[in-house]
């Protein structure tokens, strides 16, 4: 009645010993470490990129104590953070800027225990310590710069038609496009319709003038909402990455935030720097008719450029007039590496452009022989002229040069952002915080202290209430908790503090089914079944109990994790866990260890359950 079959021991057997190989890493502690990734996809990660670091490490006079390659990383352990510092600016020193030398902080488990995956949780903000940031995104830039976008396009179309227009321009969130005829009028609305969907499209007559005003519709604005808020998304991770920041965190909150925690980063103005940049690069053409006429350009020096021109400034202070008409956007680049110009040896960066892109500046330069070219950078919401050259013949290939008054630092920081994207609208950051790595270590001690102080509490009660049945229960609680963590670390999770609140939640929640269990053999023994009889039937007659309340509960979990952000979802993850692992551990493993002690007995007088109050027999 009481005895498992063998298979289902084998099957307990398998899941402890699973559990301890997953959550022993986490036991290990972390050792500072340098980690060294190309920036290039062209450079490879072999045994002669593992060789230069070593090489460089025992020139800078340090001894790291272990080297590692990986496929995208080569990996070296040191004692201290000392060391660790001063080997990365060794590294970095000799292996030059293609190459990220990031911090990072390495697991000390054995390497049998990596190479099967059993690696411990990732640990976070508020437990290894960094910065936090809640970024909003600009979403009417967003949309201001889509209509910009249309704009441009709507006179592109028109001028390949040969539709003539008397004016077109941005007004608010709409396009106006002018014509003097009814009929040309007509003739491009019908054109404007066909290749552009995505515009709601009204007309109206004023005086003689025929006009086309075009709006974005709805749906075509909340493609262009989502897209911005993903493009940003994606463009923050390409930054982090090629900074070297480990295990960052990424993610929406909302229709219009984006969360981003980098562990084990301090500098909060370096890292908001370079968050916060949006390095775009236009190529425009100057205006050189108005160059040369001196007040034209005095006028525009005033405040007032003549119509279809912008004033900027190359960085030697000079004056440029450019159109406004962008012929090239940074969209179109491909890759950005910092380098030098070949004949003044000055740094320089040398873009490279897709497919599209390079067809647009050949032919740009292949009709504009002996004009200026202004490659402008806008950065920070203002533009500078970089280098604004002559066109000496046509350009083919798509590589293109940009160079000028800048040092190595800015040629590296612009292709770094260049390379990375651009933002699809600004943001601002609404929320900052910094978590020290002192505190976070306070937090991962005072959290673990609280979650062994609990278990303790409930083992002391378990075993003084329920004797050996109790101590069964206690042992089957572990259990659980060895599952859970086992779990957290094979999915590679986050531990936060409403995490390890979570697994304390876990092991109480967990608890209650044992109590059920047990209450329910003691009622069995007070109903005079025997001993044999009312285990099986304690187990048997409380699962129905245990299915429905830990049903109802994994509900509300799951709601958590589909409506929540952040924290939030982080607990919904371990309770569901904690949930699924005390139904296993609550009643597979104790049951196993109850049958495994009482159920070889052919005669059972009584079990170890504690004081089983019967009622008092009626005197008639």
């Amino acid at each position: 009645m009481n005895r498992y079959p063998l298979w289902k021991y084998l099957l307990i057997l398998a899941a402890v010993a699973i559990g301890l190989i997953y959550t022993v890493p986490n036991f290990y502690g972390e050792v500072p470490a340098v980690q060294v990734s190309p920036l290039r996809s062209n450079l490879k990660v072999d045994a002669a990129l593992m060789a230069r670091v070593e090489e460089a490490i025992k020139k800078s006079g340090l001894a790291a104590d272990g080297i590692a390659l990986d496929t995208t990383s080569v990996k070296a352990r040191f004692s201290t953070t000392d060391d660790q510092l001063k080997a990365k600016d060794a590294v970095q020193a000799a292996l030059g800027e293609n190459y990220v030398v990031a911090l990072n902080l390495l697991s000390r488990s054995p390497q049998w225990m990596a190479s099967i995956g059993a690696l411990p949780m990732y640990l976070g903000l508020d437990l290894r310590g960094g910065v936090h940031f809640l970024m909003q995104v600009d979403m009417k830039s967003a949309l201001t710069k889509k209509v910009e976008a249309y704009t441009n396009d709507i006179r592109g179309l028109l001028r390949e038609q040969r539709i003539q227009y008397s004016g077109i321009a941005r007004e608010g969130q709409a396009v106006a496009v002018r014509f003097r005829e009814a009929a040309l009028r007509d003739k491009a609305l019908a054109r404007i319709a066909k290749d552009m969907p995505d515009l709601e499209l009204k007309t109206a007559d004023d005086a003689g003038e025929y006009r086309i005003t075009g709006t974005l519709k709805v749906e075509a604005q909340r493609r262009t909402q989502e897209f911005a808020l993903q493009q940003n998304i994606t463009t923050l991770r390409n930054r982090i990455n090629e900074l070297g920041v480990a295990e960052p965190i990424i993610q929406q909150q909302g229709a219009d935030r984006v969360v981003v925690q980098l562990p084990g980063v301090q500098d909060t103005a370096k890292a908001k720097d370079i968050l916060g940049r949006t390095a775009t690069l236009e190529v425009r053409m100057v205006d050189d008719e108005r160059m040369r006429d001196a007040g034209a350009l005095d006028q525009a020096k005033a405040g007032q450029a003549p119509f279809g021109t912008e004033l900027y400034y190359e960085r030697n202070g000079q004056a440029v007039l450019v159109k406004k008409q962008v012929v090239l956007t940074g969209e179109r680049i491909n890759d950005a590496q910092p380098g030098f110009d070949g004949q003044t040896n000055e740094p320089a960066v040398h873009i490279n452009l897709d497919g599209a892109g390079a067809r647009i500046f050949q032919q740009i330069t292949r009709e504009n022989v002996g004009k200026r070219m202004a490659i402008l950078l806008f950065e920070r919401g203002k533009g500078e002229v970089v280098t604004a050259p002559v066109i000496r013949g046509e350009i083919g290939g798509g590589r293109v040069q940009i160079s000028g008054a800048m040092t190595t630092q800015e040629a590296n920081d612009v292709s770094l952002l260049l390379r990375a994207g651009a933002l699809a609208a600004p943001m601002d950051i609404i929320e900052e915080r910094t978590v020290g790595p002192s505190l976070g270590a306070e937090n991962i001690k005072i959290g673990f202290q609280s979650m062994w102080m609990g278990f303790a509490a409930i083992a002391v009660f378990m075993i003084a209430y329920y004797a050996l049945v109790g101590l069964i229960s206690v042992i089957a609680l572990g259990a659980n908790l060895l599952f859970l963590i086992a779990l957290l670390s094979m999915m590679q999770a986050t531990l936060t503090l409403p995490g390890i609140a979570a697994i304390a939640l876990a092991l109480g929640m967990a608890i209650d089914a044992n109590v059920l269990i047990n209450e329910r053999i003691r009622e069995e023994l007070r109903n005079g079944n025997t001993p044999h009889a009312a285990l099986h039937a304690g187990y048997e007659r409380a699962w129905a109990t245990i299915l429905d309340s830990n049903v109802t509960t994994l509900i509300a979990g799951i709601a958590l994790f589909a409506f929540g952000s952040g924290p939030v979802r982080g607990f919904a993850v371990v309770h569901c866990l904690g949930i699924l692992t005390s139904m296993f551990s609550a009643v597979m493993v104790s049951r196993a260890m109850v049958n495994l002690y009482y159920g070889g007995r052919r005669k059972l007088d009584k079990i170890s359950i504690g004081q089983v109050w019967k009622p008092a027999s009626k005197i008639t």
